[in-house]
């Protein structure tokens, strides 16, 4: 590929992917679009953006296809049925789905080996927030080539883009992301409880806390919606942490290491979520230690 502006094909325009293919139109990208429930399209649409009937269609007219889909089950899907039967040796995967690291190794090298077709997996931290304000971070996983591509098209989204290592470790290093935000989500859940029972205005704690060294993002923008109990709009999903505890269980089984803490965070995790708050903002976590 030389250096242009790329064309794009976007899969994919759900809560992230909708604000993602916003911006990328925004910075003059051309980008078609495919998605399961074609209704989710309208938005982006009158943005400019270019409906695809099908994903051959997609992946034909595209440079660049952009996925950003739920888990490993509908990345897979997507490659193995549709994909890997229009690919071509010009074209690259940007994965921007978070999902297990072997899974994602075995199609990037199918892809490869069909068709000399690239693969990064670029899995994104941040937030809704951080797509409409062009301030992820990303971390990616490809050879240099692809990520200096990657560089470029995913420019609109991110504050920062590290390129972490080979094709798969984008997702680990996912993966470890989200235990730390996770334990990190629980434990502020848990003292935010406490204080409010110990009679403290606990709205005031992430501005009593702020640049100290409790303070993260998490507690700046969850322990709020906490103490308010603002759960709406949904920023994120219990569900999508829980899937990433669940890989980070899974990955520490294959390498023969503990991971305790995230254990539990997992399991208090799946706690929640089987009281029906799968769907909703992780800030409801507060519910586990507060009268339902």
């Amino acid at each position: 590929m030389s250096n242009q502006k790329y064309t794009l094909g976007f899969i994919g325009i759900g809560l992230m992917g909708q604000p993602m293919t916003l911006r990328l139109l925004g910075a003059g990208f051309t980008v078609h679009v495919w998605n399961r429930s074609p209704e989710k399209l309208h938005t982006v649409l009158e943005h400019g953006a270019i409906a695809q009937a099908t994903i051959a269609d997609l992946v034909r007219v595209s440079d660049v296809i952009l996925l950003c889909l739920a888990d490993t089950h509908a990345v897979e899907t997507v490659v193995r049925e549709h994909i890997v039967s229009c690919g071509a040796a010009n074209k690259l995967v940007i994965d921007l789905s978070s999902m297990h690291p072997e899974t994602t190794r075995q199609l990037a090298g199918l892809l490869y080996e069909q068709h000399g077709m690239g693969w990064v997996d670029a899995p994104v931290s941040g937030g809704v927030s951080g797509v409409e304000q062009g301030t992820l971070a990303i971390m990616a996983g490809g050879n240099d080539e692809h990520i200096a591509i990657a560089l470029e098209v995913l420019a609109p989204l991110y504050q920062q883009l590290t390129h972490v290592g080979a094709v798969g470790c984008g997702q680990v290093t996912k993966i470890c992301n989200q235990m730390i935000v996770s334990c990190n989500v629980l434990v502020i859940a848990e003292m935010i409880a406490l204080a409010q029972r110990a009679g403290v205005n606990a709205e005031q704690i992430p501005v009593a806390l702020a640049g100290g060294f409790a303070d993260s993002k998490p507690l700046q923008i969850v322990a709020p919606q906490m103490a308010t109990e603002t759960f709406e709009p949904v920023k994120w999903r219990v569900k999508t942490l829980l899937k990433d505890l669940t890989m980070a269980g899974n990955l520490a089984a294959t390498l023969s290491t503990s991971i305790p803490m995230s254990g539990l965070a997992a399991q208090l995790m799946q706690l929640h979520g089987s009281h029906g708050y799968l769907e909703h903002d992780p800030a409801t976590l507060i519910k586990l230690y507060t009268k339902r």
